[in-house]
């Protein structure tokens, strides 16, 4: 899946179907020429839409985050709109997952750990997945989601060659 997810994304950017740098922004189009939609214009087919692009994450070694991305891109919407979104997804789903677990297994968690640790493991999550959402909303104003396909190719390379040499 890594490579695989790796092709898509070069394939994608090369066609012009996920915009390059600040494209989305300052041209506004779309392919086909729709105007590219902001992140307050997500209904809620569009939310569905993605929502369950997401299933496709489910293979091992693929990117929840990034197939949300490329599904709301490809649905119309600017990157930015696209990074924001499937922040704000993963916070639900990740957020619900959590508490399940939480409630599932909260006793054990605090019996281990305390109540302080899992507090301020929350918390360093929390900040560094705004610091995370920031950044790369900022990165792809400038630049297009190639690189990321590129990592994704070299590690499913040097991941072939470590399971072919027997490391792994």
């Amino acid at each position: 899946s890594w490579f695989v997810g790796g092709v898509v994304l070069l394939v994608l950017v090369r066609t012009g179907l996920l915009p390059a740098g600040d494209a989305d922004a300052s041209a506004g189009a779309a392919p086909g020429g729709r105007v590219r939609l902001a992140l307050e214009q997500i209904t809620v087919r569009h939310a569905l839409v993605i929502g369950f692009a997401q299933c496709l994450a489910m293979w091992p070694g693929t990117s929840r985050s990034l197939v949300t991305i490329v599904a709301a891109v490809l649905g119309g919407f600017r990157l930015a709109a696209a990074v924001g979104f499937s922040f704000l997804l993963g916070l639900a789903t990740l957020g619900a997952a959590t508490l399940y677990d939480l409630v599932r297994n909260g006793g054990v968690i605090v019996e281990a750990y305390g109540v302080a640790a899992p507090v301020v493991g929350f918390l360093a999550a929390l900040v560094s997945a705004v610091v995370a959402v920031r950044w790369m909303v900022t990165y792809l104003q400038r630049h297009s989601l190639a690189i990321f396909g590129w990592y994704r190719i070299a590690v499913a390379a040097a991941t072939a060659v470590l399971l072919v040499g027997g490391v792994m």
